[in-house]
């Protein structure tokens, strides 16, 4: 990390105005997770005022949802009630993830997926065998990409389009070390609790999605299966309850932080729908500012190649168990 990207941060946040969405999604079916508030709250808005036939709040929380869903249309008084639906998902547990698969299956086309959901904590919590972010935001983020890549491309060949999957990143994923790297087998480092760097942790699983989505990006280049574009991206600092768990002197930092710089949740939810009407150029990218944008220097380097490809690897090993022959929807 460099004086550069401080700079371009602090310009980005406070000099860039994101352009707002106008893009149609008239008869197409979207998802978003983690759309109960916040960031997915206000892409799901978009989406719905955007004409979407279906907008699918994917929510852990049903009520929530449903909290959302009048949110919605309290401020979209000419939109259809029906066309947002809610879903349950947990990302934290792999069985609610395969069963939100399962019922998306069902449906008669889907254009768009935004996996927006995700965990931040301070604290050291496990949950299905793993580090609750590694699984949250790392895990379940893959395993959910993989069980609708099969969907989205049927949609593909029979409504002669090109469906997208965005996953929502951070700009935080410059700033890890990640020790745990250097490691041979990196998901089990990540899992060890003794000396684990969790204030980290967070930083660490957007970068791994980072390299998630470059590395799909490549397995979809090369299959013979119809195209889908899949890319990530920053919404930047959002006046959002994200990290709602931070506690002491971090909450107070995050607090300023907020106040002075963070743009509002309906600014940062502009990159989402940018991330999810961007062309080939995006494929397999980070975006910032709704814009394709180069990504760590990590991610560009020599050993970013390797380690993308290992981390890979590693984690698809981990989603056959979850889910046996899932290499197979690639």
């Amino acid at each position: 990390m460099t004086a550069k990207w401080f700079t371009d941060f602090f310009y980005s946040q406070l000099l860039v105005t994101l352009p707002y969405p106008k893009t149609s999604f008239s008869g197409q079916i979207v998802i978003v997770t983690g759309s109960n508030t916040g960031l997915g709250l206000e892409a799901a808005r978009h989406f719905v005022r955007l004409n979407a036939s279906k907008v699918i709040l994917a929510v852990r929380t049903l009520s929530k949802g449903e909290a959302a869903k009048a949110n919605i249309l309290a401020t979209l008084p000419n939109a259809y009630p029906k066309i947002i639906e809610i879903w349950p998902l947990d990302l934290s547990s792999f069985e609610s993830v395969k069963q939100f698969a399962n019922k998306v299956n069902g449906l008669e086309r889907l254009d768009v997926v935004v996996e927006n959901a995700g965990m931040a904590t301070g604290h050291w919590k496990e949950v299905e065998g793993n580090e609750i972010m590694i699984t949250t935001n790392v895990i379940s983020t893959g395993l959910l990409a993989l069980l609708v890549l099969p969907k989205l491309r049927e949609s593909a060949s029979k409504y002669n389009m090109v469906p997208r999957l965005s996953i929502v990143s951070s700009e935080l994923h410059f700033m890890c070390k990640f020790e745990e790297r250097k490691e041979e087998d990196i998901f089990a480092a990540l899992n060890r609790k003794e000396g684990a760097k969790i204030g980290e942790r967070y930083a660490v699983s957007k970068l791994l999605e980072v390299f998630f989505v470059r590395e799909l990006a490549k397995k979809i280049n090369e299959s013979k299966k119809p195209k889908v574009i899949v890319n990530c991206m920053t919404p930047g600092a959002c006046k959002s309850d994200f990290d709602r768990e931070s506690t002491g002197l971090k909450a107070v930092v995050m607090g300023v932080l907020k106040f002075l710089i963070a743009r509002t949740t309906e600014a940062g939810s502009r990159t989402l729908l940018a991330g999810a009407t961007a062309g080939e150029e995006s494929h397999g990218q980070y975006m910032t500012n709704c814009v394709v944008d180069k990504p760590s220097p990590l991610v560009l380097s020599e050993e970013g190649a390797v380690l993308q490809k290992k981390l890979w690897d590693q984690l698809l090993k981990k989603l056959e168990v979850i889910q046996p022959d899932i290499e197979k929807n690639i």
